[in-house]
């Protein structure tokens, strides 16, 4: 049977590190999350997703004034160097339209919709799927990397690590799968999980 801790150790860098986002509860780093999730939602490598992010980033594309202020193209190029293609256009299109809904309906500050939300996990799940191009798994993705900072989403496991944990002959419920490890190591062994099926 896998342990853990091997999951952990060969498979338990969230989705966040490896785009190089420092999560924290500001709001910068709450929509770095949020533009990650929407690259993720889409039927694309995950690692493709994780380079596309950080190309943005690296253009200055931190946070939804910036990325509003991005032209079209700007966007499209920097998904293009991460070979983030077939969905390149619409992405950028996505992310411009993502962008100046947070700023218009949360002041560019996710933590707005959080307690919009009321701090309901399922409420907030229903409002990310608001934001463009983020459908039930792209709200799953954010939920399991944000769970390190908000606890009322702890503890989070979508289907897909569910499933994989039952596979590893690891508990198949929430709960008690959460029992294995920290609070917070709760994202590392979701994602972990995750990424152990695809591996």
């Amino acid at each position: 049977m896998t342990t853990v801790q091997d999951l952990l150790d060969r498979h338990g860098t969230t989705y966040a590190e490896q785009a190089g986002i420092r999560l924290r509860d500001t709001p910068a780093p709450l929509y770095q999350l949020l533009v990650l999730t929407q690259l993720c939602a889409i039927r694309i490598r995950a690692d493709t997703a994780a380079d596309a992010a950080r190309e943005l980033f690296a253009d200055g594309l931190r946070t939804p004034r910036a990325m509003t202020g991005s032209s079209w193209q700007q966007r499209v190029d920097a998904l293009g160097r991460a070979h983030y293609v077939r969905y390149d256009e619409s992405t950028a299109t996505a992310l411009g339209e993502g962008a100046a809904l947070v700023r218009e309906r949360w002041h560019g500050d996710l933590r707005r919709l959080r307690e919009e939300a009321e701090r309901d996990p399922a409420a907030i799940g229903r409002l990310l799927r608001e934001v463009p191009r983020i459908g039930p798994v792209g709200a799953d993705i954010f939920r399991r990397e944000a769970q390190l900072l908000w606890p009322e989403l702890r503890p989070f496991f979508d289907r897909r690590a569910l499933s994989a944990a039952a596979g590893l002959g690891l508990p198949r419920e929430p709960d008690a799968l959460a029992a294995l490890v920290r609070p917070d190591d709760l994202a590392r062994l979701s994602t972990a999980l995750v990424r152990s099926t695809l591996s």
